[in-house]
């Protein structure tokens, strides 16, 4: 099954319904996105001469054409590659080698990057372009008919242990994955809204599935990417707002919304995952804008589905487990089996921490020609997600941390995520970051990075608020204070960096 025969049955189901926004204004009807996709898809197929199983590459900051473009490359049976737009054109160049995506669709602010990472002209399009809007008023193609196990998407990783690895998604995979939506996370009306405000090339263009099955609106900010004010302002006019979001970006939406005092009207569901939401924030979060939020814990290599903390969950705050229950990522997706094992693949008991394991329908097909990636990360059958953390009796996932960024001082683990939490309860402490610095005598000693909300705190300060609460060989030996975090395009935390910047 195809998993672009969603778009096809709601153009024929809600014709008249609006599909896709440009901001508040209507671009295009469900009838006439399906036509234009249709017509997309034979301009691939005839003058691109893409063939079913080819990759196409998709290298594009958020537009409205993204979706055209995703739809149009499911459309005629080719392997959607979506490419992060930040990258440079050296490693887009990589990309497009590792994967044979010959065909590039570009916006056009990105066509001379396509150009100078190899891509030949005429296999170059511009979305949005008048070649690209002749395109899609000509003769259309009938749906590809697509095995289940045939790959539809095939998402580069972000590379930070070495070269980008392709996550290989079958049309299985997504269709899984978007059914997954409606049992675990939300459901989804005729007029909701999915507005993209996060890269549409990561989790958030994922999310396009399920609001095309129910025939929702899809709509794309104007500026093309996360501004507080203009959510706000979309939430007022449009209405009905959901959003994929890192916890970065809630933590800014909140903010602003505490400030002008709007609040969380217009907005219905924000699913927040990537990377760790402090207990702080979220309590924050939902004191100004209620019960919206949902929690999703996921990886490329299983999309949006191992684990789903509930707004129900987060709501239950006469639960005697409630605040333990809120610093975790909730219990496993419907469609998956999640454990935690040794670094043997034996079950570890409840609550002991471990690596994540996870099997079931969502979970990835392989690395695009990696077969040896692909047997140590796949191995008896299990997805190793290189997380850890420990499942309680009633099967409340808690991470600690990635394995890799976990840190050991004097022979003991430190897991930084229970420090940034610490920190962050100090008022004065906006975003945290903590990373292990080598060191002769202990190994590695714990370094925090800051952003301050108004001055610096001294050291002194938060040594006693750490001492107040955790062991004091957790507590950090040097602070240091910049105006921001470094981060990547889906609002990640670069540790990386952090750890270049220590030397």
């Amino acid at each position: 099954m195809n998993i672009a025969s969603l778009l096809e049955r709601a153009a024929k189901l809600y014709p008249e319904r609006p599909a896709l926004l440009h901001g508040a204004r209507v671009r295009h009807t469900y009838g006439e996105l399906g036509a234009r996709v249709a017509a997309l898809a034979a301009h691939l197929r005839d003058a691109c001469a893409v063939a079913p199983g080819e990759r196409v590459a998709i290298y594009s900051a958020n537009a409205p054409a993204y979706l055209e473009a995703q739809q149009a490359i499911h459309w005629c049976g080719a392997v959607t590659v979506p490419v992060n737009y930040k990258l440079h054109a050296k490693e887009l160049a990589y990309v497009l080698q590792d994967s044979g995506a010959r065909v590039v669709l570009a916006s056009p602010e990105l066509r001379e990057a396509a150009l100078e990472a190899g891509t030949a002209p005429d296999c170059l399009r511009v979305l949005a372009s008048p070649e690209w809007e002749r395109a899609a008023s000509g003769a259309a193609m009938a749906l590809h008919d697509s095995a289940p196990e045939d790959v539809a998407w095939l998402f580069y990783t972000s590379g930070t242990t070495g070269r980008p690895k392709g996550v290989m998604l079958t049309q299985r995979n997504l269709l899984a994955m978007t059914m997954a939506y409606f049992t675990d996370v939300d459901d989804v009306a005729a007029n909701d809204a999915m507005v993209y405000a996060a890269p549409m090339s990561h989790g958030a263009g994922l999310y396009n599935y399920a609001h095309i099955l129910r025939g929702a609106r899809h709509v794309v900010p104007e500026s093309g990417g996360f501004d507080p004010a203009e959510l706000a302002s979309l939430a007022k006019e449009v209405g009905h707002l959901s959003m994929f979001a890192a916890p970065t970006m809630v933590h800014r939406l909140v903010a602003h919304l505490k400030q002008t005092g709007q609040g969380g009207e217009g907005f219905k569901t924000i699913v927040y995952g990537g990377g760790p939401m402090y207990v702080e924030d979220l309590r924050q979060a939902l004191a100004v804008m209620g019960q919206k939020f949902v929690q999703i814990y996921g990886q490329g290599e299983s999309p949006m589905t191992i684990t789903a903390l509930s707004r129900e969950h987060l709501a239950a705050t006469n639960h005697p487990r409630w605040a333990e229950r809120i610093a975790s990522v909730g219990v496993a997706h419907a469609c998956v089996q999640v454990r935690v094992a040794n670094s043997e693949d034996r079950d570890l008991p409840t609550g002991e921490l471990g690596e994540v394991l996870v099997r079931g329908e969502t979970v990835m097909a392989g690395y695009w020609n990696n077969p040896g990636a692909t047997k140590q990360t796949l191995r008896g059958g299990w997805l190793h997600t290189g997380d850890i953390g420990s499942l309680d009796a009633q099967g409340f996932l808690t991470l600690r941390d990635r394995s890799k960024d976990m840190i050991i001082s004097g022979g003991s683990n430190i897991y930084p995520r229970e420090v940034e939490e610490i920190l962050l309860l100090h008022p004065r402490v906006s975003e945290v970051a903590v990373v292990g610095e080598r060191d002769a005598d202990w190994g590695e000693i714990v370094v925090a990075f800051l952003v301050a909300d108004g001055e610096p705190v001294p050291d002194a300060e938060l040594d006693a608020l750490c001492l107040a609460h955790i062991a004091r060989f957790k507590r950090p030996k040097h602070y240091r204070w910049l105006p921001a975090l470094p981060k990547n395009a889906y609002g990640k935390v670069l540790k990386t960096e952090l750890r270049a910047r220590i030397g």
